[in-house]
């Protein structure tokens, strides 16, 4: 089968498209015919060695699709079952080997594109708001790159919950995005030259309770300067690069400041909490809390052009790659 394939970490270069064993399941296993696989920064992480896996290996991480083999010992689906799934590499391939407990059963009414598309970054954002730091209604929060794929379902949702977001962009087209997604205020980063003091302005002088970053490196900074005392800083990316190292004082001086570095698989290590975490999602996603925008669909063999682009910031919403050349074809040949 045609799979990508990462022989060494690097660029988006080393994304080398190859024909490769069909997957055999173990134990406890499923082979699911992978429909639609979401593109990530968890996959340039993933890619440029950042977070380490074993060479060579399949990237891709969030993926739709159907089950067509199961080995031994599976008791969470069957053949033919729809299913998406997180945080298992492997899913830039036109079939991927997961394990069957951390496979989610797909309702009739959310399509293969929407599943891929949603599942990672919507349970991110839900237990970022519901457990990193259970936004409230009432609070002002700033949501660093709000026209992004997680940042336009963070505003989203914490809108939803009576929140008031303040967004950052990079550019006036991002910021009107990041405005329809339900942002109050949304600043250029790079009009302003004190970013903090922009928010703290925005919110009246003050400091706000919360701040989640996915940017890193370059936001860091200002992320702290725009906490209230005993303000929260999420950071739960590094899009930009890693925060470098610092002293813990810092948070002290800032006026009792909290820093949390969260990552998903902690937050759906339970089956049952996966479970209930894309229960919630779908609802969302039924509901019109969250409105899922793909804005790009990529071949196996355009890989490489997609990690391209989402390290470029070229892109708003979501990035997907589609194994089947012929349904992308068909679904491109529909939307022109």
């Amino acid at each position: 089968m045609r799979a990508i394939q990462v022989y060494e970490v690097g660029g988006p270069e080393v994304l080398r498209e190859a024909e490769v064993d069909q997957p055999q399941p173990g134990p406890g296993e499923a082979v699911v015919e992978v429909a639609a696989s979401g593109v990530n920064f968890l996959d340039v992480y993933h890619r440029e060695g950042r977070y380490s896996l074993p060479l060579p290996f399949t990237p891709g991480a969030e993926g739709a699709g159907t089950v067509v083999e199961v080995g031994p010992d599976v008791a969470d689906v069957a053949v033919g079952d729809r299913v998406g799934w997180v945080e298992t590499p492997g899913t830039y391939a036109e079939r991927a080997v997961v394990d069957s407990s951390r496979l989610v059963p797909l309702p009739d009414d959310i399509d293969f594109e929407t599943a891929a598309a949603v599942l990672l970054q919507g349970m991110t954002a839900h237990y970022l708001v519901k457990d990193a730091y259970p936004v409230q209604g009432g609070d002002t929060v700033l949501v660093h790159a709000a026209a992004g794929g997680m940042g336009l379902l963070l505003t989203q949702l914490i809108t939803h919950l009576g929140g008031r977001v303040i967004g950052t962009t990079s550019t006036t087209a991002k910021a009107e995005l990041a405005k329809r997604a339900g942002a109050a205020e949304v600043i250029l980063s790079s009009a302003v030259d004190d970013l903090a003091a922009e928010v703290r302005r925005l919110n009246g002088g003050q400091g706000l309770p919360v701040v989640f970053d996915g940017v890193g490196a370059h936001t860091f900074d200002a992320s702290l300067a725009s906490l209230r005392p005993r303000g929260h800083l999420v950071l739960f990316g590094a899009a930009s690069g890693a925060v470098p190292p610092f002293d813990p004082i810092r948070l002290a001086h800032g006026g009792s400041l909290t820093l949390i570095r969260p990552s998903l698989g902690d937050f759906i290590a339970d089956r049952s909490e996966l479970l209930r975490r894309a229960a919630d999602v779908f609802d969302w996603v039924r509901s019109k809390a969250l409105e899922v925008s793909v804005t790009g669909r990529y071949a196996l063999s355009e890989a490489a052009q997609a990690h391209s682009d989402l390290e470029a910031r070229r892109t708003t919403g979501k990035l997907l790659v589609i194994p089947d050349a012929a349904a992308l074809g068909r679904r491109e040949e529909t939307r022109s």
